[in-house]
């Protein structure tokens, strides 16, 4: 018992912590942005991107989003940091979803 209230007061204590090191996302109207790819997480299907206006997209791919390179479909593993790419996103609340992400390189 007395381990529980010790571990719970540590953690308390750590979340704000926790929270400020999560990467700061920012969230846009639907619609089409160009920008850098800043990082690929290809066990999540979510990249990272940089538009030319400094916001950074979270973009989780869903089953629906296309990938694609010279008009042509390609798998994920395609996407690498530091890519030029065009994303059409739609705003679902406080999310992005991908509709489209086009690798311009």
């Amino acid at each position: 018992m007395k381990n529980a209230k010790l571990i719970a007061i540590l953690f308390l204590l750590m979340a704000p912590f926790l929270y400020s090191c999560q990467e700061s996302t920012d969230v846009v109207e639907s619609g089409t942005y160009q920008g850098t790819v800043d990082e690929v997480e290809a066990d999540k299907t979510e990249i990272y991107v940089k538009t030319a206006e400094g916001q950074v997209l979270e973009l989780y791919f869903t089953d629906n989003t296309t990938l694609t390179r010279n008009g042509e479909t390609v798998a994920f593993d395609q996407l690498q940091t530091g890519q030029q790419v065009e994303v059409q996103v739609e705003k679902v609340g406080q999310r992005l979803d991908p509709i489209a992400v086009r690798i311009l390189e």
